[in-house]
């Protein structure tokens, strides 16, 4: 089992940690979880953010003849391609230089953490960001908690209780993966066009040629907008038709995605058959 590390509890002596980094992990850990049966690599599913350096690993890999690149890799609203639907998300990266983000957002770990002088995107700025995004709708939703509360329905306020345990699970990120993410991804959209260089080579999204692609988006997503993740289908010029699926799962938001009744009534079964489709 692998987590994320708050930045902030990272040393400096620990080193960086970027977008290429992420790309190599990704690529390690297939190595360690090894062989299946058949002689190939784990199924990858990625959420969000991670469908980038997921998609960019598979396509590494594919380049390579890798023995362990995956089966398949389903991405579920990812930002494969960013000028497909943008969102405001999309329109905050593009209105702006480079250099605002690293004046505005980025931030030095004080003196009282593990990882004291370290450049990082602080959580608390992540989460304010996404919280006022959607402003209303987080205060109809706690109102609707304390009402449940009064009423004595305690089950229902659980549920809210255990979303925003979870939505506010944030960490803070090294400044040198959130800056490139927002160049290599938001801002210049190098992986569809072709231009991402990963360790001095271009990542070549036509040499996934074998594994099985499922893009899923969800209809009201307002972060990852419809068609960025089905985009990964289109770039993937040299997979067979057979090997590529999308899924649109209706009336669905972003965290409605991987989270809650829907991801276990709608989604889950599609990836699940997927996964069995191409499992051997």
């Amino acid at each position: 089992i692998t987590d994320w590390r708050d930045a902030r509890n990272v040393p400096l002596t620990g080193g960086g940690f970027d977008l290429e980094s992420y790309i190599d992990y990704l690529i390690e850990w297939l190595e360690f979880i090894g062989p299946d049966a058949g002689g190939r690599g784990a199924h990858m599913l990625a959420v969000c953010q991670p469908s980038v350096p997921s998609y960019a690993a598979a396509a590494i890999m594919g380049a390579s003849n890798h023995p362990l690149r995956p089966r398949t890799l389903t991405m579920m609203g990812g930002p494969i391609d960013t000028r497909e639907a943008p969102t405001a998300v999309n329109d905050h990266a593009t209105k702006r230089p480079h250099d605002w983000f690293i004046h505005n957002v980025i931030a030095t770990v004080p003196t009282y953490y593990k990882g004291a002088g370290r450049r990082v995107y602080p959580g608390f700025l992540q989460l304010s960001g996404f919280m006022s995004m959607n402003l209303g709708n987080h205060m109809l939703s706690h109102w609707s908690m304390f009402r449940n509360l009064v009423e004595g329905d305690g089950e229902s306020a659980d549920k809210h209780m255990d979303f925003y345990d979870e939505y506010r699970a944030v960490c803070d990120m090294t400044a040198e993966f959130y800056l490139q993410t927002v160049d290599v991804v938001f801002q210049r959209h190098l992986l569809p066009k072709g231009e991402f260089n990963y360790r001095g080579k271009l990542v070549d999204p036509g040499a996934i040629k074998d594994i099985a692609i499922l893009a899923i988006e969800g209809e009201r997503d307002d972060i990852s907008g419809l068609g960025q993740t089905k985009a990964a289908l289109t770039i993937s010029t040299g997979l067979p038709k057979a090997m590529k699926k999308y899924h649109m799962a209706p009336e669905v938001g972003h965290y409605g995605i991987f989270n809650g009744s829907k991801w276990r009534e709608q989604i889950a079964p599609v990836v699940e058959d997927w996964i069995l489709q191409h499992n051997g």
